[in-house]
């Protein structure tokens, strides 16, 4: 399974024409990506962004009609938005795979985006890559599956399936326990979505999803 996310940006003042077109577009989209064995793909708004997410298998090449179809998609947007971050160009900086869910009626979705402040890439990636040596071989039932943060261009954008069956109020040494790591983590990015408002008491937008296949 190959997952391999990308970010448009509208440009200025095109964002509200752009999404309309995307939403006409997408009943043509959505039987492509089904043809070419795209599975799992959905695209997710913040601020002028969109940030397109979808798993491929291994084996995946697009026909000749596919690709036909990607360059119309890509052309009927190119009015309203510009490629910030192509598709396999977002270094990976974090994964929990864990047990992936196919039935998406038992996850939560998470998607979040955070600015890394200028010269944090390296540590942001060190912070987590620790957090994965720790996991060592271990394989999480959950609650986070199907997790992966990508770097686009500086802007980390992260994809995370939360299993519902582990929801439950956080206790205080949880809670504790992520005011010490998002405290740590403003030190070297800054927020755009509103995952740790609950904490730092600012105001962020929400991460909107557009499209789901």
């Amino acid at each position: 399974m190959k997952r391999l996310p990308f970010v448009l940006k509208f440009k200025p003042g095109c964002k509200e024409a752009g999404l309309s077109t995307l939403s006409g577009l997408w009943n043509e989209v959505r039987p492509a990506l089904n043809r070419q064995g795209i599975e799992n793909f959905s695209i997710w708004s913040i601020q002028d962004f969109l940030f397109c997410y979808g798993e491929f298998p291994d084996e995946t090449s697009p026909t000749r009609s596919e690709a036909a179809a990607a360059e119309a998609w890509e052309n009927a947007l190119a009015p309203f938005c510009e490629v910030f971050a192509a598709q396999g160009t977002l270094p990976l900086m974090y994964h929990d795979i864990g047990v992936v869910r196919e039935d998406k009626s038992l996850i939560r979705h998470r998607v979040f985006a955070t600015r890394l402040k200028p010269g944090c890439a390296a540590e942001y990636k060190r912070r987590h890559d620790a957090l994965v040596e720790a996991r060592g071989d271990k394989v999480s039932e959950g609650p986070e599956s199907n997790f992966t943060i990508w770097n686009a261009n500086g802007y980390i954008f992260g994809y995370c399936e939360l299993v519902k069956s582990f929801d439950h109020e956080m206790t205080e040494e949880e809670k504790a326990a992520t005011v010490a790591w998002e405290t740590r983590q403003l030190e070297i990015m800054d927020w755009l979505t509103d995952d740790v408002d609950w904490m730092t008491g600012e105001k962020h937008d929400k991460m909107e999803l557009v499209c789901r296949q």
